[in-house]
């Protein structure tokens, strides 16, 4: 009977004073906080002289080796989008059109979407167990005793390289997403090559290509800002690392994933829509 008690008082305690409902919100709230503080300090530091050559240097490393692992991503998802969109339509008769869908699905949404997810699985992670390592080999804090600022040191150019890298990476997914409903267009479905390319070229417009690429500076701020939050904060040795690498990939998908909700419902409603 006392079990049954305590069953039932646990039962009508609300959700928000549950011990771990209160320690997942307090955890939540402090990320979100510190996120905002490094965004506030970042744009602070980019005032000051940039550090060019290593902003180079990151978007060699960030921008220009993820190259392949975009295209590749790109290149299968223009053709599975081909295959499926032609199933579909060949109930209708409208199995023509199958480059229209691919571009426009491309262009406005996969494209800088799926991008946006492969950069954030490779780069954030790179960006966190770099960082982290630095943190927890006190290389962080031997940097602020020589009176130089990790912001301006480490997160600002990282930053601004993910940031400008993000749209040359997404437009250059397009074009390899559309070769691959191409290649689909052609070998499985039977369609010339030249009616794919002018069926495509008609239906992409410049709005819907600018929609697509105007939300990828956002993508690439947040993936670079969460991948340095996290990496600074990391502490507990090469499990501490491992834990803030794996947060970051998380939170960068989530937030790249709700962020382009809110930029599409917003660029539908405004002219570049």
């Amino acid at each position: 009977m006392a079990f049954s008690s305590q069953y039932l008082r646990i039962e009508r305690t609300p959700w928000y004073k549950l011990p771990r409902t209160r320690a997942w919100f307090a955890r939540a709230f402090h990320h979100l906080g510190g996120i905002g503080l490094m965004t506030r300090d970042t744009i602070l530091a980019a005032r000051s002289r940039w550090e060019t050559g290593e902003i180079l240097r990151q978007m060699d490393a960030l921008g220009v080796q993820s190259i392949s692992v975009t295209n590749l991503t790109a290149l299968f998802t223009g053709m599975v989008l081909a295959l499926q969109t032609a199933y579909a339509l060949s109930q209708f008769g409208g199995k023509l059109f199958v480059g229209r869908v691919v571009v426009l699905s491309l262009a406005r949404e996969l494209g800088p979407t799926l991008t946006a997810l492969m950069v954030a699985a490779r780069v954030g992670a790179g960006i966190t167990a770099e960082l982290g390592t630095m943190a927890v080999t006190e290389q962080v804090d031997a940097l602020r005793a020589l009176g130089a600022s990790p912001i301006r040191k480490l997160v600002l150019p990282r930053v601004l390289a993910v940031t400008a890298m993000l749209p040359v990476l997404t437009l250059i997914a397009v074009f390899h997403g559309i070769f691959g409903g191409l290649v689909i267009a052609i070998f499985e479905l039977k369609i010339g090559a030249s009616f794919y390319i002018s069926t495509t070229l008609q239906a992409l417009q410049y709005n819907d290509l600018l929609h697509g690429l105007c939300k990828t500076p956002f993508f690439g701020a947040e993936i670079a800002l969460i991948g340095c939050y996290n990496g600074l904060n990391a502490s507990g040795g090469a499990d501490g690392v491992g834990r803030a690498t794996t947060v970051a990939v998380v939170l960068s998908s989530i937030t790249v994933l709700i962020t382009d909700f809110f930029l599409s419902k917003l660029f539908i409603s405004l002219p570049i829509g």
